[in-house]
């Protein structure tokens, strides 16, 4: 019984993550973005807590929903103003833009339907332990990630670089 309660709190957390993602890429206003973002990482943060990663959970409200959504409406407030127009899409370019949405889902589908996955050591009840977790994110071996998690902070640091120049610039 307690597999199909957490069954349905994963289809609930999926579904709004799935509305707010589209709500963020459809909308036209960029706070409204920025706010329907914040859902989205706190609905990743709610499956990081439901699979028992409370330090990862953690991390993804204080970093994620709480620095960078703080961070992009910050830049949005920064650089545009918040009545002005905005531009209408064309036709050709929301088609093109359509297009290509379904062109990339039918080949993560194709992916995700034809590949094999190998079983894992860690799926058949093994326990992943912070240190192996800790090990795998900053490591420099293959499939470890320190390198993107450093080209990330740099590109973070230019972005706020960016920003800083763009409000001097007024």
């Amino acid at each position: 019984m307690e597999n199909i309660g957490n069954e349905v709190i994963f289809y609930i957390i999926a579904a709004v993550m799935l509305i707010f993602s589209v709500m963020t890429v459809t909308t036209k206003h960029l706070l409204r973005s920025a706010t329907y973002l914040l859902f989205v990482l706190f609905g990743t943060a709610a499956l990081y807590f439901q699979l028992d990663y409370h330090f990862l959970g953690a991390v993804q409200v204080a970093v994620y929903a709480g620095g960078i959504v703080v961070l992009f409406v910050f830049s949005i407030l920064l650089t545009q103003g918040l009545g002005q127009n905005k531009e209408k899409i064309k036709s050709s370019k929301l088609v093109l833009a359509l297009s290509a949405a379904i062109l990339g889902a039918v080949v993560c589908g194709y992916s995700l339907f034809t590949h094999i996955f190998p079983a894992s050591r860690y799926a058949m009840g093994e326990e992943i332990t912070m240190k192996t977790v800790g090990q795998v994110l900053l490591g420099s071996e293959r499939y470890q990630y320190v390198l993107p998690f450093e080209l990330i902070s740099v590109l973070l640091l230019a972005c706020i670089i960016g920003g800083i120049m763009i409000a001097r610039k007024r």
